[in-house]
């Protein structure tokens, strides 16, 4: 499952925008003020900025939403899996699907044959 990378927000960025434009405001040449056509641009590529982020949060909760629709629809199906040994060796298992939850880290787990197999294992279904 893809995950969101831990950037600096939108916000935090606006925030010391504006903290760093308040600083030039107060030492700035009287005879050479800022330009605010840029001031404006760069607020307006904050928000944007802010959008976008909004935009990428909703479609990651969309994702969550639909994986786990899927993850629920293999229930009482046979599945294949793919799981790793404590040694580093892959086995390929299969045993049908008798429920769906998630992980602590919010991560679908499907429960097959009383093991916990993620979402993201799973190869093949009959």
């Amino acid at each position: 499952m893809a995950t969101v990378s831990s950037a600096t927000s939108s916000s935090t960025i606006q925030t010391d925008y504006i903290k760093l434009l308040v600083e030039q405001l107060k030492n700035q040449d009287p005879t050479n003020p800022l330009d605010n056509n840029q001031m404006a641009s760069q607020l307006a590529q904050f928000s944007e900025l802010q959008q976008l982020e909004t935009m990428n949060t909703s479609f990651s909760e969309v994702l969550k939403t639909n994986q786990l629709m899927y993850a629920s629809s293999l229930v009482g199906k046979q599945v294949t899996y793919q799981s790793t040994a404590e040694d580093g060796t892959t086995t390929t298992n299969a045993g049908m699907v008798q429920g769906v939850g998630k992980n602590s880290d919010g991560n679908i787990i499907l429960s097959v044959g009383g093991y916990a197999v993620g979402l993201d294992d799973v190869v093949s279904i009959q």
